[in-house]
């Protein structure tokens, strides 16, 4: 059974371990070079200041995490933010994905965001089920946006409400 909890510094070498196949292996992220365990530390660090990291765990291990982080630094995306997850490889189609954005969700909705977007390289028929289910919309995609591993690559982007509060919107916390 997953279990979802905050992240810590202390868990930037295992997602490390996880997002690096990611990064060398395939465009699901434009990144070039893998991060080191320090470098997610400071990723975590931040997300957890201002929006949230989370990680899975399967039997006391981090097999998965998911954060949120601003979606663009303009003051009036402020109530927005974009999210994504990321699983160890073998874990798609368990629930992992799934719990560990819900409890995402439930986190930003906490801090005061109102609405959650996601980009995902095409094709990635995975992750666009995922979002898809957990109620996604789509809102455009940015076509030849991406050169890696010798190509041209589509970023599909989607938006999910994450709450309905009243305006004039409080500040996030």
């Amino acid at each position: 059974m997953v279990q979802v909890r905050d992240a810590s510094e202390a868990d930037a070498e295992a997602c490390a371990a996880i997002y690096a196949p990611y990064v060398t292996g395939t465009a699901i992220t434009f990144e070039i070079d893998p991060p080191n365990a320090a470098e997610m530390a400071g990723r975590i660090a931040k997300a957890q200041s201002t929006h949230a990291w989370l990680v899975a765990e399967d039997n006391d291990r981090v097999v998965g995490y998911a954060y949120g982080g601003p979606m663009k630094p303009r003051a009036a995306y402020r109530w927005s933010c974009e999210v994504s997850v990321y699983l160890e490889q073998g874990r798609r189609r368990t629930g992992a994905g799934r719990a560990l954005y819900e409890a995402l969700f439930a986190r930003l909705t906490e801090r005061g965001y109102r609405t959650a977007v996601a980009g995902m390289t095409l094709p990635n028929p995975a992750s666009e089920g995922l979002h898809k289910s957990l109620g996604f919309n789509p809102i455009g995609t940015y076509e030849n946006i991406g050169w890696k591993l010798d190509q041209w690559h589509d970023v599909h982007w989607v938006q999910r409400p994450l709450a309905v509060l009243p305006d004039p919107p409080t500040e996030p916390r």
